[in-house]
């Protein structure tokens, strides 16, 4: 039967100027477009005073292990987000051998939650399986962790890859890029990832170069660092001609704001170079993840048990807080760039009463300073720890969203009091930014949003409106819409989103919730 949009503001994704007119569905596609469309016994959503657009892309998401157990992913499909995009930082759920499993579980536990009561598979494919099972609400795509191959290859020590290690991981990325993952990720602060020698990567993006298919990178620095970081990457993009894709770029620490010209002089320097380099971002200027980031990478090495019994040593843990308390430069350290004042703890099941208080309170909850609360509070976890860090200003963050090359994500992790950017970042940046601040027009931010990132990652058919693409839409209001969640109230379900559809399917309603799930895995 299909549905007829009728009498809207089409915002195409193309960042052309808009238009008024009605959109025909028909199945899970587009059928026709025009000013007037008449069709008796077809059902209409009146779209008059409205926005219609293409559904949002979510390019950096931890939705990996939650889809599983809650596939309506309302934070998510409430925000008009109709595809994203997991596998994010190098670290997931697949591959993962058995023999892995339970040092793994715990090694990311912080990022995505406890999975060992969910998600029993090995492969990619199980992977994949497992999500159409669970019948998502939206559409997903999956990158290869690197440190998921780097793990079936050599395991999880903290060292240089042999050459025949490297050579397993290549077997692997290209399986797994055949099976259809859109490209590989890597978190260089994380383990196993951050004990990756440029050398391993370079050799895994003759892979990736090969096939097309981007590097997505947590680069080594976001801080001090952050200008022989992006150097790293532009050397192995001279050397194999991979595109680089940067996941939310930033640049944190007051300390560090004054690099700004510089590097956004570096990536447009690399991009006058033939080079492709790109990046989203979240409209936000803090940051969260797991919180053992905090440790210095040694700490980290050999995996999570490995780092708990670090921490109940009391040498080591003193070596680790002299690490952290007199930085050399050699990692990114959070507490030197946000502050023990400004990081956050966001989700600690065991201990509650931890949530929602920086480090300064945590030492005063454990009666000690904040550096050994933080290590007793990570081993009194088991590292099932999130953070919240304040690291950045608006100034920064504008620059860089005006920047060539960039959309938008939310890179928000779900569990305990979450970051405000899981339920709101694409509305905030219509609120905010083109509204409010009129840092550029609707169109501009609607094709950062979706045919960008559709562009990027090899989606097709999806990211715009145009005869015969799926019709992933969203409908707003664009007098009203706005996040409503905020750092204190993060669980707040944002405003002005009318209906979305996925595949042709309305699955969200104003005042209804999530009507239906009609997501379904895709393939770069």
């Amino acid at each position: 039967m299909g549905l007829l949009i009728r009498g809207g503001t089409i915002v195409d994704g193309s960042g052309g100027p808009p238009f008024r007119g009605d959109l025909l569905i028909r199945e899970d596609k587009v059928a026709e477009i025009g000013r007037r469309i008449d069709r008796e016994n077809v059902p209409v959503l009146d779209a008059e005073n409205k926005v219609v657009c293409p559904g949002f892309i979510d390019t950096h998401s931890h939705s990996d292990l939650r889809v599983l157990t809650e596939p309506d992913l309302p934070p998510k499909i409430s925000q008009g987000i109709t595809t994203e995009i997991y596998g994010q930082d190098g670290v997931s759920l697949a591959p993962l051998p058995k023999p892995y499993r339970s040092g793994w579980s715990k090694n990311i536990s912080g990022l995505l939650g406890d999975l060992n009561s969910v998600w029993r598979g090995e492969s990619v494919p199980d992977y994949f399986e497992a999500v159409r099972r669970a019948g998502p609400v939206n559409n997903i795509l999956y990158l290869v962790p690197h440190g998921n191959i780097r793990m079936q290859a050599m395991g999880l020590e903290g060292r240089a890859a042999e050459a025949g290690e490297i050579g397993r991981m290549k077997d692997l990325l290209s399986e797994n890029l055949d099976a259809g993952c859109p490209g590989m990720s890597t978190g260089l602060i994380y383990p196993p990832c951050a004990f990756a020698e440029t050398g391993e990567l370079e050799a895994l993006c003759v892979v990736l170069a090969e096939k097309g298919k981007p590097l997505v990178v947590h680069q080594r620095s976001e801080a001090g660092r952050i200008l022989e970081s992006m150097q790293e990457l532009i050397w192995i993009a001279r050397r194999t001609g991979v595109k680089v894709y940067i996941s939310h770029f930033k640049l944190a620490g007051k300390n560090n704001w004054h690099l700004l010209d510089r590097l956004l002089e570096t990536l447009e320097g690399a991009r006058r170079e033939g080079l492709d380099f790109s990046f989203d971002l979240y409209p936000y200027t803090a940051g969260s993840t797991m919180f053992s980031a905090i440790l210095p990478p040694w700490a980290l090495s050999g995996g999570t048990e490995r780092m708990l019994e670090r921490l109940k040593n009391a040498r080591t843990r003193e070596k680790i807080r002299d690490c952290i308390l007199h930085p050399d430069g050699s990692w990114d350290n959070f507490i030197e760039f946000a502050g023990v004042e400004n990081i956050y703890i966001t989700d600690a099941a065991r201990h509650p009463e931890a949530v929602g208080k920086n480090l300064v309170q945590i030492g005063g909850l454990y009666g000690c300073d904040p550096m050994e609360a933080s290590f007793r509070l990570l081993a009194e976890e088991e590292n099932r720890v999130g953070m919240v860090d304040y690291y950045g200003n608006e100034e920064t963050l504008v620059r860089m969203m005006q920047s060539e090359g960039q959309n938008f994500c939310t890179d928000g992790l779900l569990g305990g009091t979450p970051h405000p950017r899981v339920y709101g970042s694409f509305p905030r940046v219509i609120a905010r930014y083109v509204r409010e601040k009129k840092v550029m027009s609707l169109e501009q931010a609607v094709h950062k949003m979706a045919e960008v990132p559709a562009r990027r990652f090899g989606i097709e058919g999806r990211g715009s409106i145009r005869k015969g693409c799926f019709a992933d839409l969203v409908v707003f209001d664009p007098l009203t819409i706005r996040d409503t969640a905020t750092y204190l109230e993060p669980r707040s379900l944002s405003e002005g989103i009318e209906a979305v559809l996925v595949n042709g399917r309305i699955c969200y309603l104003a005042g209804r919730g999530v009507l239906g799930r009609s997501g379904r895995v895709l393939h770069g």
